[in-house]
């Protein structure tokens, strides 16, 4: 079977400003993001991969390009909308804190599956269309390379934890349980019967700051920042 490997895109200046980008145009990696999608980028050249597909916004983008020039042999980049972030609607731009007072936060919490963004895509929605799509590519490259095959998806926070959750046959509405961090990388490998799902949001590098890190609290729309570098 072929592997695919998620990778969130690395950390921008909305994530630290706690805003909700959404599609916005023009967030890119911050100082931080950069060195971690490096860094990401050089742990995964050991790896030759057949391809790598990516959301079309820029920060996913410049992601992707860190982990191609890290390679030996690198393939050709792939867009696919169908990775794109979520369509927040009329929640996108605006302060997560803002976004934490209004009624249907609460539902995003707890029930993503009835999520719909005012005047944007439903939760569901982007599961399916994600998951279609990473199938879809994974098929498709271990028929042209062969079972061996490793691969690489470029995307979002909401989206990769929505591919997961359908992976380890999870409710949608139990997806805000699961976290991945900017930069962090997932690894799944979808067989005949069932998915086998290798790890999940790893960063690959140094783990020290677990020493502080704090209780558990809401799940951030969109991802969040992740923890605080060392």
């Amino acid at each position: 079977m072929a592997t695919v490997i998620l990778l969130r895109h690395g950390r921008t200046t909305a994530n630290t400003a706690g805003v909700l980008a959404g599609r916005t145009p023009g967030v890119d990696l911050d100082a931080v993001g950069r060195e971690q999608v490096d860094r990401t980028g050089s742990g995964l050249s050991v790896v030759p991969l057949v391809g790598v597909v990516s959301s079309p916004l820029e920060r996913c983008v410049a992601t992707a390009r860190a982990v191609l020039g890290h390679q030996d042999d690198p393939p050709q980049l792939r867009l696919d909308q169908a990775l794109t972030e979520c369509d927040y609607g009329r929640w996108q731009g605006r302060a997560l804190g803002d976004l934490a007072e209004e009624p249907l936060w609460p539902v995003v919490q707890g029930q993503p599956s009835a999520v719909t963004f005012p005047g944007g895509e439903s939760l569901a929605a982007m599961q399916g269309r994600a998951v279609a799509a990473v199938r879809g590519h994974d098929a498709a490259f271990q028929e042209q390379h062969g079972a061996g095959a490793v691969w690489v998806a470029v995307s979002h926070g909401d989206v990769i934890k929505s591919v997961l959750a359908d992976a380890l046959g999870m409710h949608l509405d139990l997806f805000q349980r699961l976290n991945v961090g900017p930069a962090s990388v997932s690894v799944v490998r979808y067989g005949l019967t069932r998915p086998d799902v290798v790890t999940m949001n790893t960063d690959l590098g140094d783990l020290s700051w677990l020493r502080g890190a704090g209780p558990v609290g809401e799940a951030a729309v969109g991802g969040g920042a992740g923890h605080a570098p060392s």
